[in-house]
């Protein structure tokens, strides 16, 4: 059972996986929830999609006194130290981290992925859906502002206490 992680969730601004927005990460050690960050970030590319706005409400006015994602992430790394990161379809939150770290042309350090979206569709067949909402209230949590990532970031680890 995996006891010790840090839940991970993007927001983007466009259809570029190294445009975040946004991150919310939440750390669990001995399976309790010790510290959380969240952090706006500006994007880049620097603009912002109509759908993925509409999705997490997040504008170009919230983001462009953000820092840049370099800066962002040195913060983050001391809270990750060597803990396996988890996200709610790994795809999509792996691939923008990656993305980000090609961008500002650092190197990937190989974080431990692990997916909480794959587990929900092996161990939860019962569900309608897979999505973050669907799963977390079937686990017990109920997600409140949905898309912020924070949030979204507390519920996958609430999730992953409970199926990895």
């Amino acid at each position: 059972m995996l006891r010790d992680f840090a839940a991970i969730d993007f927001e983007t601004a466009n259809q570029q996986l190294s445009s975040v927005c946004s991150v919310g990460i939440v750390i669990v050690r001995n399976g309790i929830i010790t510290d959380r960050f969240y952090s706006l970030i500006q994007p880049e590319p620097n603009y912002y999609c109509y759908g993925n706005t509409t999705v997490h409400g997040l504008t170009a006015a919230d983001t462009d006194t953000a820092q840049v994602f370099s800066k962002v992430w040195k913060e983050i790394e001391p809270l990750l130290g060597n803990l396996p990161l988890v996200a709610h379809n790994k795809g999509f939150d792996e691939g923008c981290l990656k993305a980000a770290f090609k961008t500002y042309g650092m190197d990937y350090p190989d974080y431990r992925f692990y997916c909480t979206l794959a587990e929900s569709r092996r161990q939860l067949k019962h569900l309608p859906n897979h999505q973050l909402h669907t799963v977390a209230e079937d686990c017990g949590y109920i997600l409140v502002n949905h898309h912020h990532a924070l949030a979204d970031a507390e519920a996958c680890a609430e999730i992953a206490l409970q199926l990895l």
